[in-house]
């Protein structure tokens, strides 16, 4: 019970980031996807059974929000929690190198992802421009150690010992 509470408090706190983020920089043109980085630092901890329904619900609630394809964020944010679990075995999530570079491919996948999802299932394209991807990917991924660091304290987890 105590850890699903933990569960729902990170996921708030996730959420008011996500939006506070995607505020900030979006005068910038940058598409922070600060829920991304909390579903991959999740999943980086968390055992097989916890970690893709929070991705899952962590992509439905954006798409919830969002105007675009429903199911989108939901379906990708699953394939970016399979991609961090095969990666699990392979590499160290302690360091912030691991952590920084994960993060920012897995973004950047991610919305090449959701923009060959919209081509192909609505035949229209909402290409966000490189340099907003890219630049998104570039603040969350220097933003991932911290996040890390707040799932391992608050779970008391290491990718050794799973949540």
């Amino acid at each position: 019970m105590w850890k699903a509470c933990k569960l729902i408090v990170l996921f708030v706190i996730a959420t008011v980031c996500h939006w506070g983020f995607a505020t900030m920089f979006s005068y910038g043109g940058l598409h922070v996807n600060f829920m991304l980085v909390f579903a991959i630092a999740f999943c980086a901890f968390a055992r097989l059974e916890i970690g893709y329904p929070v991705a899952f619900m962590c992509g439905l609630f954006l798409d919830f929000f969002g105007a675009k394809l429903f199911g989108n964020n939901a379906f990708s944010f699953t394939i970016v929690a399979s991609v961090v679990y095969a990666l699990r075995q392979r590499i160290d999530f302690n360091g912030a190198i691991p952590q920084i570079l994960t993060v920012f491919l897995l973004t950047c996948a991610v919305g090449i992802l959701n923009s060959l999802l919209l081509i192909r299932f609505t035949s229209s394209s909402m290409w966000p421009g490189t340099g907003s991807l890219v630049g998104g990917a570039l603040v969350g991924a220097l933003l991932s150690p911290i996040v890390f660091a707040v799932i391992r304290l608050c779970w008391k987890a290491t990718p050794d010992k799973h949540i």
